[in-house]
């Protein structure tokens, strides 16, 4: 393991637990520069790529507005209709937009719809796990592009599937979450071998942002692509661009600097040296029981659980909020279902480069940073949510607190959503992928309660939808705050390791300063 200053930076220079040890024991001389870099350019692939990945994720919430024909939809007549926004005079039943002649379209319910939305997740559930423990031992390459591909040739049949039959649409959309479900997970194995620790969060966040960049970019670009060519020709697109992502990212990417064929020699120096041993493979066998009895694991879980409910409720709900209450239009709504992504890539990626100066100029230990951040990227949030709920038949209020809320929503990215990699680096990929496995539940369920909840189509029922994300998500803030932590966790130092380091006298407790 190379070493600086006779050490590795995860290893603590001392045997004790010292909030003030500093992120590095001494900074290299000169750090490569990022622009042009090969860490950079994995950064810059990955965000494009998970830029398709939510493209092909939420294009259907959208294009569910133009798939539905609404006067084949029976009311439900338990509520009046008075409990409703009034339509304005020109709104018609696919939204306010005409669709080009010969475009199909279903009588399928709100409850058809929540499940249609939400079946995607039941096959994200799948395959989380094993990408992540796959791509922590085999490396992650492979995975996350073979994830993106497989969905995008997926999505090129959606048309087909629809035409075929709901059962056939809700398989293939399970389907496309078994072939998305390993990217997420692939992503934070091939970081844990790529980032240097002092410029993790900017890196995970930029790359891991391209999802909200992707919703902000899919949702108006498919309500255009309705308009113009009929809902089936979103899916083409899509399918489309994700297969030509493949083609850049097996051309450019490799699992780890070592086996890297354009990598400057300063730069994979650089890389090895700041990660140490921590961005070695953690083989076949993994502290399975250590880690089902960690607290801080946990804590990482039921937080995700809380804030991946009001984050998929908006995903996959907003546009239709935004046809059934506020009476967009197919091209406005689109646009206006955007917004709120557009703010949470700006808050996810200014979080990173904060969160990084916190920690670089030794201001916040990673355990304070970590729970700032996610306190005030879910407990915030919340408060708009409920602002949402009663702001009425105003959509201009209700698109600004959706907006703020999903802005504030994003510091969490340097938050909660990056903390396995503190507690645990060599297996952060297999934590990835059981943190999202159970964050992905909200993502089944979250639909289909808004479903139920508004099958009225009230301003009364979707309150109800804000309000209940809402406090869910302020649970989830006070759980990471009480039993979050960003030490590493000693079931995660292989004993060789700690072997190796005590016979030099500097025992490997942290990743970058003992929290």
């Amino acid at each position: 393991m190379a070493l600086y200053q006779g050490h590795s930076i995860n290893a603590a220079p001392n045997d004790h637990d010292d909030e003030a040890t500093p992120l590095l024991e001494k900074a290299p001389e000169t750090v490569p520069p990022q622009c042009c870099s090969a860490r950079f350019n994995l950064a810059t692939l990955m965000f494009f790529g998970f830029a398709v990945v939510y493209g092909l994720r939420v294009n259907l919430s959208v294009a569910m507005v133009a798939m539905v024909n609404s006067t084949g939809v029976l009311p439900f007549t338990n509520h009046s209709a008075a409990q409703g926004c009034p339509a304005p005079p020109s709104a018609n039943n696919s939204g306010g937009a005409a669709l080009p002649d010969g475009i199909p379209q279903y009588p399928w319910d709100s409850d058809t719809q929540g499940y249609l939305l939400g079946a995607f997740f039941f096959g994200y559930l799948l395959t989380q796990i094993p990408g992540g423990y796959l791509s922590g031992h085999l490396g992650g390459r492979v995975f996350l592009g073979v994830g993106v591909v497989s969905t995008a040739v997926l999505t090129l049949l959606t048309p087909l599937a629809a035409e075929l039959g709901v059962h056939w649409l809700f398989a293939l959309r399970v389907l496309e979450g078994v072939g998305e479900g390993v990217t997420y997970p692939a992503m934070m194995a091939m970081w844990a071998c790529w980032a240097p620790p002092q410029e993790r969060s900017r890196l995970m966040t930029f790359s891991g942002g391209g999802g909200n960049f992707g919703a902000f970019v899919a949702l108006p670009l498919t309500g255009l692509i309705c308009h113009m060519l009929g809902w089936p020709a979103v899916f083409y697109c899509f399918g489309g661009a994700g297969c030509l992502w493949g083609l850049f990212w097996f051309t450019c990417v490799s699992n780890d600097p070592r086996s890297h064929p354009r990598i400057s020699e300063h730069e994979r120096d650089y890389i090895i040296s700041s990660i140490g041993s921590q961005g070695a493979a953690h083989g076949w066998s993994v502290p399975l029981l250590p880690m089902v009895l960690s607290v801080p694991l946990w804590a990482i879980i039921l937080s995700q659980m809380c804030s991946n409910w009001a984050y998929y409720t908006l995903l996959t709900s907003l546009p239709t909020y935004m046809d059934t209450v506020l009476h967009f239009d197919l091209s406005q709504n689109g646009f206006l279902s955007a917004l709120p992504y557009l703010g949470a890539w700006l808050g996810a990626v200014m979080s990173g480069i904060l969160a990084d100066h916190l920690l670089e100029r030794k201001l916040l230990s990673i355990t304070a940073v970590r729970k700032i951040l996610t306190l005030t990227g879910l407990l915030l949030p919340a408060l708009c949510l409920v602002a949402v709920g009663f702001v009425g038949c105003s959509g201009v209020l209700a698109v600004t607190f959706l907006t703020l809320s999903t802005t504030l929503g994003g510091s969490s990215a340097a938050g909660v959503f990056i903390n396995q990699i503190d507690i645990a680096p060599r297996y952060a990929g297999m934590l990835l992928g059981i943190t999202n496995t159970f964050g992905t539940v909200p993502g089944a369920l979250a639909p289909i309660v808004m479903g139920y909840l508004t099958r009225d189509h009230s301003v009364i029922g979707w309150r109800n939808v804000f309000c209940l994300s809402a406090g869910v998500s302020a649970c989830g803030a006070f759980i990471f705050t009480l039993f979050g932590s960003g030490k590493i966790q000693d079931w995660a130092l292989r004993d060789e390791d700690i072997e190796t380091e005590t016979g030099r006298g500097q025992p490997d407790r942290q990743v970058y300063g003992h929290t």
